[in-house]
């Protein structure tokens, strides 16, 4: 935290008030700065505030190196953020770099009182603001159960050298509170309801929204059909409402992730009106699918014809009163939609939904886009809708076949390519080689600032409970919890396996010394099975 006082600041400015090192009611400085210390942020605004002011960081960072990209993983309650934020600092002693997504589709598939819904905003509002706060709620209480260890080792130190040390520890801490980036779907209604949601949002913690162009009452995922999105100028209006929703709550770096769904979507609920040629509204319309107005297809009474092209055409209209647009457009819609967000809109990243995980075709686009605005930046959804294997393996026998390097009947071309005999093949080594670089090529090739997988925590939960019941209740019984679970996590040195000592159990005990010293009846004593990983 980089307004966060030291040890020795706060214990300074205690002893100034208590001399003696106690308050008149007997409670010790030390245990006061060891609270102030573990409450790493005073309000959930707090952090949007400082945390928006690290994705500025990293965004500048990228852009002065590309290889600097940052990831994150969508996690649908705070348990799940809280473990992959110890599991990041395990691997690489710290955090910076790793954000926390928060995907509206687990949202509403796991996280609404109506029951699983489809991604589709028809779950409650207040859903997606709950869990922004109890994600932060989780990784607060991971600082305040690691800095209680770290205050532990500083009771027990018994030099001047160890104690030293471990105010040393507790001073550079890094907190387990990184940033968010929360999904808005399409704002949940008009302008003004979006801006009222983003407020909520905010005030939760996110330092950073996600919007897409699609309609708020025919919202789809993006990786479904009948997507339908909304004119330029109605979006932009929205992207407006997410900033002065963050300027008025102080956020002033707050950021905006402006989503297009438009390479997939070949619907728009109604024609804009253009003022002029070539403004947003004109370059909108101009990709609706039309038709000649002849003595054979006259415009018949309620029908809508619009001047394109120096004649008045009609645009066709589908029986649900949905205009389509001309096939094999949303690409450029794409890119239009891009430079209108940043450039008109004030958006700071962007989001581009592909039907399948291609570099070529991103940075083919990006490209595109850069040329209006140089310093264009994705965020960049590496979805589990896209069947991976199977693309990337594609990917590479196109290739292979062009280049003359293998013959058609080498490897078939469909679905039989996913079996696990082409796992250990010259073509399955190179996808997979694919893969393990592709968030490194997007960056690089693509302007990928950000990676993230949306719903990885809800394929891991079903995949990791799925392994435990097929053991626990076939032939395994325990040895299938034992091997799969609490074995690994040993091994592992995954932090959980002392579940107690994972939700707080320490910390009841430390602030009862606090309050009844000798007399607090603590929970984590000789006969606490816990002690069993004392060791570990």
């Amino acid at each position: 935290m980089s307004n966060r006082k030291t040890f020795s600041e706060i214990h300074a400015e205690l002893m100034s008030r208590y001399p003696s090192g106690q308050t008149p009611g007997g409670v010790s400085v030390d245990d006061i700065a060891q609270l102030r210390l573990q409450n790493t942020y005073d309000t959930h605004l707090d952090i949007a505030r400082e945390t928006a002011g690290v994705m500025r960081a990293d965004m500048a960072a990228y852009d002065a190196d590309p290889s600097k990209f940052t990831q994150s993983l969508g996690c649908w309650s705070g348990f799940h953020a809280q473990q992959m934020i110890k599991a990041v600092k395990r691997l690489r002693g710290t955090a910076k770099g790793t954000y926390i997504y928060l995907s509206g589709w687990m949202v509403a598939g796991l996280r609404n009182r109506w029951g699983h819904l489809p991604d589709q905003s028809m779950h409650e509002k207040t859903a997606v603001a709950d869990l922004i706060q109890e994600i932060y709620v989780s990784l607060r209480q991971a600082d305040e159960v690691a800095i209680n260890d770290l205050f532990k080792d500083l009771k027990a130190a018994t030099t001047e050298d160890q104690r030293a040390r471990a105010i040393a520890a507790i001073d550079s801490f890094e907190s387990h509170v990184v940033p968010i980036i929360a999904d808005i779907d399409a704002g949940f209604g008009n302008e003004h309801a979006t801006y009222l949601l983003a407020k909520e949002l905010i005030k939760a913690g996110a330092c950073a929204l996600q919007i897409e162009n699609q309609v708020s009452d025919a919202k789809q995922c993006g990786h479904q059909d009948g997507k339908v999105t909304v004119p330029r100028e109605d979006f932009i209006e929205k992207l407006r409402a997410c900033r002065l929703a963050f300027e008025e709550l102080g956020v002033d770096q707050g950021v905006i992730v402006a989503r297009t769904d438009s390479l997939g979507a070949g619907l728009t609920q109604k024609v804009p009106v253009s003022q002029q040629p070539g403004d947003l509204a004109s370059e909108y319309i101009k990709w609706l699918k039309t038709e000649q107005i002849t003595e054979d297809n006259p415009i018949r009474e309620g029908e809508l014809a619009i001047y394109q092209g120096g004649e008045f055409v009609k645009p066709a209209r589908l029986p649900n009163g949905l205009f389509p647009f001309r096939e094999g457009t949303g690409r450029q819609r794409v890119i239009e939609d891009c430079i209108a967000s940043l450039n008109d809109g004030g958006a700071d990243l962007l989001w581009i939904e592909t039907d399948t995980p291609n570099v070529d075709e991103i940075a083919g686009m990006v490209a595109e886009i850069r040329k209006a605005a140089p310093k264009a930046k994705l965020t960049y959804n590496n979805s589990p809708s896209f069947n991976w294997t199977l693309n990337l393996r594609k990917q590479v026998r196109a290739q292979w076949l062009a280049e003359g390097r293998i013959k058609p009947a080498d490897f078939p071309d469909g679905n039989e390519l996913m079996r696990a005999d082409y796992d250990a093949t010259d073509l399955g080594h190179e996808a997979d080689a694919r893969l393990q670089r592709f968030q490194t090529d997007i960056a690089a090739r693509a302007g990928v600032f950000h990676n993230l997988i949306t719903l990885p925590t809800f394929h891991l939960t079903a995949k990791s409970v799925d392994e435990l019941s097929r053991g626990y209740f076939g032939e395994d019984k325990m040895l299938a919890y034992v091997k799969t679970v609490q074995r690994e996590e040993i091994r592992r040195g995954i932090s959980a396996v002392k579940h107690q000592h994972e939700v707080g159990s320490d910390l009841g005990d430390t602030f009862k010394e606090m309050v009844a010293g000798d007399r607090a009846l603590k929970a984590g004593g000789h006969a606490n099975t816990m002690n069993q990983f004392a060791a570990e």
